[in-house]
């Protein structure tokens, strides 16, 4: 293995890849964070729910994270995306990371925090509003729109829970559907709290002048004005390099996700995951959690491992 020696690798420089990055460069150990400059919550004007941070925008956010980090001399920022990572066959863990430039490193230990990507319902005129009239998270966003028309497009019967979520929030809440078949009792339940079921199917989601979203407008040509749409997105982790190291994964509502323990190891020697590459749960404080327990996991490890090569050294 050639290239330049770092401790750690962090693939993916969001706020889980940034928080361990934090705690190793606190520890001295030389950490490269490759960073694509693709946070899955680039579109949001605001961040909400960031205790210190709220209503401010997740770019800023990891804008100060990195000048955090300026401070820390063993730590560096590349803006560059990871071709592949291979794993060698020593007894301690080691691997070679190419850069999609070419440029090579050899790393001891590997974080992924390389997030997911939402995949959203296959409507005209959904994915132009993202981020901004068309939203997922009612926590994220659900107070902004308090009071207004919501519209939920589903992409299952479990999304009547997001429905349930922000009738808290608004008595105009609508539930569109779109084929899926509501048991039952999920049908009762929005019915008794008053949220309505409309069975049409969707055409088209309608801007007014200024671009905001305005109404959704069906098959028969008759509209709904709304004023913020909730929809369910498929999601799909950023997760080749887990796939190029053959980390374990485990298939969750259709999707695979990579298996890790409480600190975020996968089942790959030297490699750990933490952020959305693992859940779609994982808000921006849940991400800082997760990045800030991988970093001191992986620092332990390799204390460890600096111990084993000091007792053999006087052995």
């Amino acid at each position: 293995m050639g290239g330049t020696a770092w401790d750690v690798v962090i693939v993916g420089g969001g706020s889980a890849g940034l928080s361990a990055a934090l705690m190793l460069g606190r520890s001295r150990r030389r950490v490269l964070v490759v960073d694509g400059g693709e946070p899955r919550n680039r579109v949001a004007g605001h961040m909400h729910g960031v205790l210190g941070r709220d209503h401010t925008s997740p770019l800023d956010l990891l804008a100060a994270g990195r000048s955090e980090l300026a401070r820390y001399d063993d730590v560096a920022i590349e803006s560059a995306t990871v071709a592949s990572v291979t794993a060698s066959d020593d007894d301690e863990p080691a691997f070679e990371v190419v850069l999609s430039s070419g440029e090579r490193h050899t790393a001891r230990r590997i974080l992924v925090a390389t997030g997911l990507r939402d995949r959203l319902p296959d409507i005209p005129g959904l994915a132009e509003h993202w981020g901004t009239g068309v939203v997922s998270c009612p926590y994220c966003d659900g107070w902004e729109v308090r009071d207004r028309r919501i519209a939920v497009i589903p992409t299952s019967a479990a999304n009547a829970h997001q429905a349930q979520l922000l009738r808290q929030l608004s008595s105009d809440v609508a539930f569109h559907a779109q084929g899926v078949s509501l048991p039952a009792p999920a049908r009762a339940s929005l019915e008794a709290r008053g949220i309505s079921i409309d069975e049409r199917a969707i055409a088209e989601v309608v801007a007014d002048g200024d671009g905001r979203v305005r109404a959704i407008r069906y098959d028969d040509g008759s509209e709904r004005e709304v004023d913020a749409i909730f929809v369910a997105p498929r999601p799909e982790p950023n997760d080749e390099v887990l796939q190029q190291v053959r980390a374990r994964r485990m298939r969750n509502d259709g999707v695979d996700w990579v298996l890790v323990d409480e600190d975020g190891r996968t089942s790959v020697r030297g490699v750990w995951a933490a952020g959305n590459v693992v859940t779609a749960r994982a808000t921006v404080p849940g991400s800082m959690a997760a990045g800030n327990t991988a970093g001191a996991a992986i620092n332990a490890d390799l204390i460890d491992a600096d111990i084993r090569a000091a007792v053999a050294a006087v052995g």
